[in-house]
């Protein structure tokens, strides 16, 4: 499902998203540096769980926006379904 994404309307969150992306990805690159040296086990596990948390937050944001954007201009292009349907899916895997 790689569709190029293209709509009129610009994200909301767009900046937000691209900084929470960018801090996950040091802190991963952080973590991946704790695990080499060896550090605590605890402190390592509570650092990937601020990141799962971060990416938790990115994926919200953008799950937002694209409601907000994306569903709401193929509503009005009487095209909702379909994209309506990828939100449920996104969810049914999200609540598992």
């Amino acid at each position: 499902m790689n569709q190029l994404h293209q709509h009129n309307t610009r994200h909301l969150n767009e900046e937000k998203i691209k900084q929470l992306l960018k801090t996950g990805r040091g802190q991963v690159e952080g973590i991946l540096k704790m695990y080499e040296e060896g550090r605590y086990c605890v402190d390592i596990s509570k650092q990937i769980l601020s990141v799962i948390a971060m990416l938790q937050n990115a994926n919200a944001l953008i799950l937002n926006d694209h409601i907000s954007t994306c569903v709401t201009e193929a509503i009005f292009e009487q095209k909702g379904k379909e994209k309506i349907d990828e939100i449920t899916e996104i969810l049914v895997k999200y609540l598992r």
